[in-house]
């Protein structure tokens, strides 16, 4: 004798029914995997992509070692804040920072900066 009957949703036309799916989490902080992640990748190291390096070349853009520790800095704590695409004031110059990659994506000194528009940030940090 059966206990149960199972009776499915009925079918409708024109509407199709997804199974919900979990949402993905990243790996927690005390992960193995993040254990390791943390251990391979420079934490503090901040990177130039070649393009910003060309417009560094190409606007005579120049930073000392306690400029680029002041924007290591800077990405840190916009990392902290969840941010993903910063601009970064530094004295005279402009840069639009990758958060997530921890990479300089472009570069300007004061004479681009007037009447630019700055899109795709989410922040910015002024240093």
């Amino acid at each position: 004798m059966i206990d149960q009957i199972f009776i499915p949703n009925p079918v409708q036309p024109g509407r199709v029914e997804r199974p919900q799916q979990k949402p993905v989490s990243g790996p927690t902080s005390d992960s193995p995997f993040a254990r390791v992640l943390d251990q391979k990748l420079p934490a503090g190291e901040v990177k130039f992509s070649q393009h910003a390096q060309d417009r560094l070349r190409a606007r005579n853009i120049h930073f000392s070692a306690a400029d680029l520790a002041s924007l290591e800095g800077a990405v840190n704590s916009v990392a902290q804040k969840g941010g993903k695409e910063s601009l970064v004031m530094m004295g005279d110059s402009a840069l639009v920072v990758s958060i997530r990659n921890r990479t300089v994506v472009t570069a300007m000194d004061r004479t681009q900066m007037k009447g630019n528009v700055f899109t795709n940030i989410d922040s910015a940090v002024i240093i």
